[in-house]
């Protein structure tokens, strides 16, 4: 679908993929309704597109692990002017880590955020969306970690694996109403996520682990990267949009050679393990939460 005209919601708008589809999205003549956490980083991103003489709705600060802040969202943005046409699920938090330094309070936030927040946005969004009978497009931003089991990523895939199934459902149970589904895969994107992922029993602003942070920003594609492949995927309506090959070719390995999947995962978890070890604190104590 093409996105000129159209009312488009996205979250995690104030910084990374967020801002940078809600920039695109404008240059691309849609009118943009934009929500984060970060209320500043919100006005500044709102801010940017105006300057740059793009259409802005509803700009709102809200936590989308609470539904009544998503709700009261959804009422100012339909109160001017009725559905959206397109609802992006942009907004995310990583964390890392192994069982035994993992505690509840992580997997509690990871899923909160990353599998329960699009799920009360789509919950408040959809069935507007759905009675206007105009069609539209849902964006479900999961990861790499969605598609493959990345090492000491497990309450992060956790969450991304949820919304992969989430959108699995939805691409086939909202066909009837014109609606596509497209589940983003980024692989390595250079982001504000990268500086606030949590490893837990790391010191992340250690110098070994921000050395480790250069090296992964050196191999990533950019917010903008990230943006234009989403907008394509809602312009050709492709469920999965990827943001970089590897990621593609990764996940094509695992249906197709699963036997070498296997290798290579396991590859990458010793490698992984290699280069966090000089930045791991002592395990935390059992029954942490």
């Amino acid at each position: 679908m093409d996105i000129a005209g159209r009312r488009v919601l996205i979250t995690g708008a104030a910084s990374g993929i967020g801002r940078a589809t809600a920039e695109a999205a404008a240059r691309a003549g849609a009118e943009v309704h934009l929500t984060d956490l970060d209320a500043a980083g919100l006005d500044r991103a709102a801010a940017a597109i105006r300057a740059e003489q793009g259409r802005v709705g509803v700009v709102r600060a809200a936590d989308v692990t609470d539904l009544e802040q998503v709700r009261a969202l959804a009422d100012e943005v339909h109160a001017q002017g009725g559905s959206v046409d397109v609802v992006m699920n942009i907004a995310g938090i990583a964390t890392w880590g192994t069982v035994d330094r993992l505690e509840h309070a992580d997997w509690r936030r990871t899923i909160d955020i990353n599998l329960m927040g699009p799920v009360h946005v789509i919950e408040t969004f959809l069935p507007p969306m759905i009675a206007a009978g105009r069609g539209g497009h849902l964006v479900n931003v999961s990861s790499a970690a969605g598609l493959i089991g990345l090492p000491w990523h497990a309450p992060y895939s956790a969450s991304k694996f949820g919304l992969r199934g989430l959108s699995e459902v939805l691409r086939f149970d909202l066909r009837e109403h014109r609606i596509g589904v497209s589940l983003v895969c980024p692989g390595g994107v250079d982001t504000p996520l990268t500086s606030t992922v949590r490893v837990a029993g790391v010191d992340t602003g250690g110098a070994a682990f921000q050395r480790l942070q250069r090296h992964f920003r050196r191999h990533a594609v950019t917010p903008e990267q990230a943006a234009a492949a989403i907008l394509r995927g809602v312009r050709r309506n492709t469920y999965l949009v990827y943001t970089s090959r590897d990621i593609q070719a990764l996940f094509l390995t695992q249906r197709v050679l699963p036997p070498v999947h296997d290798l290579i995962l396991r590859g990458m978890n010793l490698a992984f393990r290699r280069a966090m070890r000089p930045v791991l604190a002592a395990p935390a104590s059992a029954g942490a939460s």
